[in-house]
C-alpha cells in the first residue's frame, strides 16, 4: 500500500513538473539558438568587414604588404602580387620566399629598427627592369611591443623610364648638335687661317660647311616636328584620299636620287582610299622611302604596297638593304636610335625619322612595326583607318 502510494506520488510529481522542465529545456534551446545566431551574426559581420577591407586594399594601385613580428606575410593585396609576380598564396610565407629581394628585406629590417621609412627606392633587375618606392612603418601595440611591419609600395618604373629617356634625349641632342657645329667651326677657322686663298680648297670646305648647316636644319625641323606631335599641338586634317596616288607623288621626289644609285622604285599599292592627313602620310612615306633608298644599295628595289587588312589600310615599304639585327627591331623607332651610327651620320640622317613615323601613325589610330632579318632587307608596315 505504501509502495503503491509512493509510485503514485512520483508519477504525480513528474506529471506536475514535466511542463516546467519542458519549458526550461525549451528556453535553454532557445538561448542556445540565440547564442548560435549571435555567433553566426558576429562571424558574418567580421567576414563582411574583412571582405570590405580586402576589396578596399585590392582596389588600390599601390601594393600593400603586412608582415608579422617574425617576418611572415600576414596580408598582401592584389597590386603587390602583380608587381612582384608572386604566384599562389602569400600568407604565412617568409618575405624572401614571396619576393626574392635582399634589398627589400633590408628595408623591412631598417623599418623595424627606425620605426618608419619614407620614399625608399629599390630596383628589381631582370629582363624587364622595375623600380619601386616604398614607405614602411613598424606596427606596435599600446605597450609599444612590435607586432610587425606594413609596407606601401609604389611602382615608379614608368617615371624612371621617362627620366632615363629625357636624359638620353638631352645627351643625344647635345651630341647631334655638337658634331656639325664642330665641323662648321673647324672648317671656318681653317678658311680664315688662309685656306680661303686656295679656290679649290675653299670651295671644298664651303661645301662641307653647307652640308653640316643643312644637317643642323634637318635636325631642328625634326625636333620641332616631334615636339609638336608629342605635345598634341598638331591638328590633323583627316580627309579621304587615294593611297596609290600619294605613293606615286612621293616617288617623284626620289626619281633623281634613285636613278643615281640605280635603285628601282615599285608602286604596288592597290587602289584604296584611306582617311588620314595626307601631308602627314606623305611625310611618313618620305621618311621610309628615304631610308630604303639610302640603305638599299646600288641595283636594289624599293617596293611600296597597300592592301585592305582587317578593316584597315595596311601599307608597307620594303628594301633589299642589309636588314636589321633582332635586338634592333624593338628599338628602331626610338629617338636617335641607330643600328650603324657611323653609316647613318655619313648618309645625313638625324636619327629621328622613324620616331616621327611612329608618332604620326599612332596619332591616326594606327600602328607601325618592322620585319627584318640580317642580310635580307627590311619591311616596314603601318596601318591607317578607312573613311567612315
Amino acid at each position: 500500500m505504501i509502495s503503491a502510494i509512493l509510485i503514485l506520488f512520483v508519477i504525480a510529481f513528474i506529471a506536475v513538473n514535466y511542463g516546467w522542465w519542458a519549458k526550461l529545456r525549451n528556453e535553454r534551446d532557445t538561448w542556445r539558438a540565440k547564442d548560435s545566431e549571435r555567433e553566426s551574426s558576429g562571424r558574418s559581420i567580421v567576414g563582411e568587414a574583412v571582405a570590405r577591407q580586402d576589396a578596399l586594399f585590392d582596389s588600390m594601385i599601390e601594393g600593400v604588404l603586412v608582415l608579422d613580428e617574425s617576418g611572415h606575410v600576414q596580408f598582401a593585396n592584389q597590386a603587390f602580387a602583380e608587381m612582384f609576380g608572386t604566384v599562389g598564396a602569400l600568407r604565412g610565407r617568409v618575405l624572401l620566399e614571396a619576393v626574392r629581394s635582399h634589398e627589400l628585406e633590408s628595408i623591412v629590417k631598417r623599418a623595424g629598427v627606425e620605426g618608419r621609412l619614407e620614399d625608399q627606392e629599390f630596383h628589381m633587375p631582370g629582363r624587364t627592369e622595375r623600380w619601386f618606392k616604398i614607405n614602411a612603418a613598424s606596427l606596435t601595440n599600446v605597450d609599444r611591443r612590435k607586432l610587425g611591419t606594413i609596407l606601401v609600395v609604389h611602382d615608379v618604373t614608368r617615371i624612371k623610364q621617362l627620366e632615363r629617356t629625357r636624359q638620353e634625349f638631352v645627351a643625344n641632342v647635345s651630341h647631334e648638335l655638337r658634331t656639325p657645329l664642330s665641323h662648321i667651326k673647324g672648317y671656318t677657322e681653317t678658311l680664315l687661317g688662309g685656306a680661303k686663298d686656295d679656290p679649290e680648297v675653299a670651295t671644298r670646305f664651303l661645301q662641307t660647311i653647307e652640308r653640316n648647316v643643312e644637317r643642323l636644319k634637318l635636325l631642328i625641323e625634326d625636333l620641332l616636328t616631334i615636339s609638336e606631335i608629342e605635345s598634341g599641338r598638331v591638328m590633323l586634317n583627316l580627309q579621304p584620299f587615294p593611297v596609290r596616288a600619294s605613293v606615286e607623288k612621293v616617288f617623284e621626289d626620289f626619281r633623281t636620287r634613285a636613278a643615281a644609285k640605280v635603285v628601282t622604285l615599285v608602286n604596288q599599292a592597290e587602289e584604296l582610299t584611306a582617311r588620314a592627313d595626307q601631308r602627314r602620310l606623305e611625310q611618313v612615306l618620305t621618311n621610309l622611302v628615304d631610308n630604303a633608298v639610302k640603305y638599299g644599295g646600288s641595283g636594289s628595289r624599293v617596293v611600296v604596297g597597300a592592301r585592305l587588312n582587317d578593316g584597315m589600310v595596311e601599307m608597307f615599304v620594303q628594301d633589299n638593304g642589309p636588314g636589321l639585327p633582332t635586338e634592333a627591331l624593338e628599338r628602331v623607332f626610338e629617338r636617335f636610335y641607330r643600328v650603324d651610327k657611323a653609316r647613318s651620320r655619313d648618309q645625313g640622317g638625324t636619327g629621328l625619322g622613324l620616331s616621327i613615323v611612329k608618332h604620326i601613325i599612332q596619332s591616326h589610330g594606327g600602328r607601325v612595326w618592322v620585319e627584318s632579318e640580317p642580310g635580307k632587307g627590311a619591311k616596314f608596315f603601318f596601318t591607317l583607318p578607312l573613311p567612315n
